[in-house]
């Protein structure tokens, strides 16, 4: 590949990654206050998973800038390393953390209460995440880089997570379900776990 051609989807990948974590901070903020005050474990999960993309985005960032400034190749397949580990590592901590509060809501019969603000964002990610694992993935392929692919798969999950989260609070409200919250999440988890383990383990 041509190296401007190249440089150029390093730039666009950078880009997108600025875009991702402003998102996801914003998305973080709401979705945390939302779960914590009507109590929806699903809400809350979401809100920690935003965060937890906050640091995959910084360090694709960083992996990124790392090519772009001129590295070794060297250098660059290590910051390729380690920037899969810590999306992969980011994945299971959230699988493992659904897993835990999901079981602890279902042994206490915690239900969940409706949030507006929560839905409203649950609405926008499902329709924005896409697009961005879209993008992410494209630009991976063209500069060779899994982590910024996996990062995209990061973000779908997180649209998994929020079409869930509006599943869950309909069928909580309109037929009195109080565990679909919690089951919701726990149906998330495969999904969260089977791309986490690929994600740190690579090409390994």
């Amino acid at each position: 590949m041509d190296t401007n051609v190249k440089t150029r989807y390093i730039t666009q990948g950078l880009h997108t990654e600025y875009f991702s974590v402003a998102w996801m901070a914003f998305e973080f903020l709401v979705g945390l206050c939302a779960g914590i005050k009507a109590g929806s474990i699903l809400l809350v999960a979401f809100g920690l998973d935003s965060f937890l993309e906050i640091i995959a985005g910084i360090t694709l960032v960083w992996r990124l800038r790392q090519e772009q400034a001129g590295a070794s190749k060297e250098r660059i397949e290590q910051a390729e390393r380690r920037s899969g580990r810590i999306v992969g590592g980011i994945l299971l901590l959230l699988a493992v953390y659904v897993t835990l509060t999901a079981g602890y809501n279902l042994l206490t019969h915690q239900a969940p209460e409706s949030s507006f603000s929560g839905m409203a964002i649950a609405i926008a990610s499902v329709l924005l995440m896409p697009i961005l694992t879209i993008r992410k993935r494209s630009l991976g392929k063209k500069i060779n880089s899994l982590a910024l692919i996996e990062d995209g798969m990061c973000n779908i999950t997180c649209a998994y997570m929020a079409a869930t989260v509006l599943i869950g609070a309909m069928v909580t409200a309109l037929l009195g379900w109080w565990w679909a919250d919690s089951i919701g999440a726990l149906v998330l988890v495969y999904f969260i776990a089977s791309e986490g383990w690929e994600a740190f383990h690579g090409e390994d």
